[in-house]
């Protein structure tokens, strides 16, 4: 319960931040262009990749996307494909990306592992008491939608890119997360729990 109270209190504390930042009106048109040229090739000009290489951006929660792209541009988050792909990418133009992907309709996935489907959801709904994991559903949402500006919507995301970034945040490789909430939720899972969760995330609808 405190370690919930603290990613809570961390999370809404760098909302409140995001929010007090003045926000120019997001143009869809602009946003699909710059996918159409930049974008469309690895996540589909909708937004649907078409590889687990590369994560479905549809419907994805925009301020969620306009961040990471703000992320990878000032280095925050290591790409060296997404740094090259946002770097002539002014604010405005994230925001329009971001904007753009969030407007469309994300193609459902599947769960593939029935041996794991069980554990999966158990620590997806109820998380792993002994080692202090806390339920993946209570910030990102029962079916996986998200949560505006807090939280990214994981539902029907690549099972295999999930459990990427599922150990990349273990290993702090990737570390921009506010108040380190996903690093010290994956050092506590082991490669077996986090695939097994990835895949069950990967279903839900």
């Amino acid at each position: 319960m405190k370690l919930r109270l603290a990613l809570l209190a961390g999370v809404f504390a760098a909302s409140a931040a995001f929010a007090a930042e003045p926000q120019n009106k997001a143009d869809l048109a602009k946003g699909r262009d710059i996918v159409n040229q930049i974008c469309g090739a690895c996540h589909g000009p909708d937004g649907n990749s078409p590889s687990p290489a590369n994560p479905k951006l549809a419907g994805q929660i925009e301020e969620y996307l306009d961040k990471q792209l703000t992320n990878f541009k000032a280095g925050d988050r290591k790409n060296p494909v997404m740094s090259g792909m946002v770097a002539a990418l002014s604010a405005d133009d994230m925001r329009n990306v971001a904007a753009y992907f969030a407007s469309q309709t994300p193609k459902p996935g599947a769960a593939h592992n029935k041996d794991t489907i069980e554990l999966g959801k158990t620590i997806y709904r109820a998380g792993v008491m002994d080692k202090g994991v806390p339920a993946c559903s209570g910030c990102h949402g029962a079916n996986g939608a998200g949560m505006p500006s807090q939280y990214p919507r994981l539902a029907g995301q690549y099972a295999e890119y999930l459990e990427a970034q599922m150990k990349a945040w273990r290993s702090g490789e990737r570390a921009n997360d506010p108040n380190k909430m996903m690093r010290t939720v994956a050092a506590k899972m082991s490669d077996v729990e986090i695939r097994a969760v990835a895949d069950y995330i990967a279903g839900l609808r």
